[in-house]
């Protein structure tokens, strides 16, 4: 890497060859974005901030407007003064007077239920006032629905009868998380939307799919060979993907006690890791050629039935504990939510998925809330040697690991073997690491979640966004789960605490094959 870290070395014919890594902008068009919940908690922490951001890094054309749909009763300048205030309180940056100039005169608000459709008609007349053609001669229209499901049905008719999905727009859709409540509930969902929308213009948005280290999954496996031809059941003993959290269910209990960590968490974040793990190469980097070979592993995930899901799925719920030298109360003392309460805060399941790649190789899934720490990462762990060849003073002998950190740290690392100094042949195990923040240093831009998934959409690529039918093939793998444990009480919760990596059973999950969680 050269002094200013603006190189990346790289080797060709047995020489070195620097690649200059110049800074990406995108020639964006004209365009309007409509917030459906447009002053909601949602709008103010991250869409508003990110769109400010986007604006202030001069990724924006000078004609583009953003309208702020909700019910409250306010002007265009209430609805200003309302975003300048998020954009301070949650931006990335101060808020300069000349990018907010050109920030907020293109901001404007309607004040309107969603099921009246009076307001969808001052909508219509504001984007004829507002939005501008494109060198295409098109008007690009992006609604974002940052609103509960239950209002979709009332915002998909009323954007049908008066006219805004097609005609003299070119409009897109950008849909929050959850999808439904399960598979049959997500069809429901699926086809209220292309009453209105077709596919081609449906965002379904998954915030980990916009981090750095989850879209590096591909770039590091088919851009490296040396890794590609180890990457299947000869070589991988197994793998394991954690998404930990130390905080609790904060002021979500009306839509956990509902949801429960498979429906939060496992059911979409968690899948799409581990299809970007066992994902067969695409044939090009196109969204569909991507999206086809996630479908693929969805449909090999070995299917469960009750006892399977009770010897190889682990539910949890936290108690009182202590996080970061903290003392917290249990879930079931959390406000708002029931005191005998059968939802599961914590999962952890073996997985198989049957093809030809990785058959008999187990996919290890874990992920809580209240657990000891924030972690988000994926371990590949090689097999070991055939033949113990050298002496250790450790009685466990530590296997390859690859590590894909994702949060705190976006990160990857590979664990090996050395030999220690001395005149012994001890094994000694390192770690060779490649850090983001540390290692790709000076004018680095690292982007938001939502704010490169905001630009994809901007720009029509659907690259990172979920498809319907993969949605419901993920359904697929986790109703039984759901259904399970939603039929039959939980015994002893809570069965753990606070503060702690989740139940004991979660270990035994894992010790009984002579494996272990990794631990930090």
């Amino acid at each position: 890497m050269s002094e200013n870290n603006s190189d990346i070395s790289a080797v060709n014919a047995g020489t070195s060859q620097s690649c200059e890594i110049l800074p990406e902008k995108f020639n964006i068009g004209p365009f309007t974005m409509v917030i459906f919940g447009g002053s909601g908690d949602l709008s103010k922490r991250k869409l508003l901030p990110t769109l400010h951001h986007l604006c202030y890094d001069q990724n924006f054309p000078d004609e583009f407007a953003v309208i702020g749909f909700a019910s409250s009763k306010r002007s265009n300048e209430d609805y200003r003064g309302i975003v300048k205030k998020a954009i301070e309180e949650f931006g990335e940056e101060p808020v300069r007077r000349e990018c907010w100039e050109k920030f907020s005169k293109n901001l404007f608000y309607i004040s309107g239920d969603f099921d009246d459709e009076n307001s969808y008609r001052e909508l219509s007349r504001l984007l004829k006032e507002v939005t501008k053609t494109t060198e295409k001669g098109t008007r690009e229209i992006i609604y974002y629905m940052a609103v509960p499901p239950q209002f979709l049905p009332e915002i998909m008719e009323k954007l049908s009868l008066c006219n805004l999905c097609k005609g003299m727009f070119k409009p897109r859709l950008i849909v929050e998380k959850p999808f439904g409540r399960d598979r049959a509930s997500a069809a429901d969902l699926n086809n209220l939307i292309l009453k209105a929308f077709d596919e081609s213009q449906v965002y379904r948005i998954d915030h980990y799919l916009g981090k750095e280290t989850v879209q590096n999954i591909m770039f590091f496996r088919f851009a490296n060979s040396i890794f590609e031809p180890l990457w299947n059941r000869r070589y991988i003993d197994h793998v394991q993907i954690t998404v930990a959290e130390a905080i609790g269910i904060e002021n979500r209990a009306r839509f956990y006690e509902k949801a429960g960590v498979v429906r939060d968490i496992v059911q979409n974040h968690m899948m799409q890791l581990l299809a970007l793990v066992a994902m067969e190469p695409p044939i090009g980097f196109e969204a569909d050629y991507i999206r086809n070979e996630k479908v693929k592993v969805y449909r090999t995930i070995r299917p469960m039935n009750g006892e399977y899901i009770d010897k190889f799925t682990i539910r949890g719920q936290y108690g009182a504990g202590t996080v970061n030298g903290k003392e917290v109360p249990g879930y079931r003392d959390e406000k708002d939510t029931f005191t005998d309460s059968n939802t599961p805060t914590f999962f952890a399941g073996r997985f198989y998925i049957d093809n030809w790649r990785w058959a008999g190789v187990p996919f290890y899934l874990r992920t809580g809330k209240r657990l000891k720490k924030r972690i988000t990462e994926i371990s590949i762990h090689f097999k070991q040697p055939p033949l113990r060849l050298f002496s250790s003073g450790c009685e466990i002998r530590e296997p390859n690991i690859l590590v894909l950190g994702i949060q705190p740290h976006e990160e990857i690392s590979l664990h090996i073997g050395v030999k220690h100094p001395g005149i012994g042949n001890q094994l000694y195990p390192v770690n060779m690491g490649f850090n983001y923040e540390r290692d790709l240093q000076g004018d680095v831009h690292f982007p938001l979640p939502y704010e490169r998934l905001l630009l994809d959409c901007i720009k029509g690529d659907q690259t990172l966004f979920a498809r319907q039918d993969g949605i419901e093939e993920m359904w697929s793998v986790v109703d039984p789960i759901i259904e399970r444990w939603e039929n039959t009480r939980a015994p002893g919760f809570p069965n753990y605490a606070a503060g702690t990596w989740g139940p004991e059973r979660a270990d035994e999950l894992i010790q009984i094959e002579d494996r272990r969680w990794r631990t930090w």
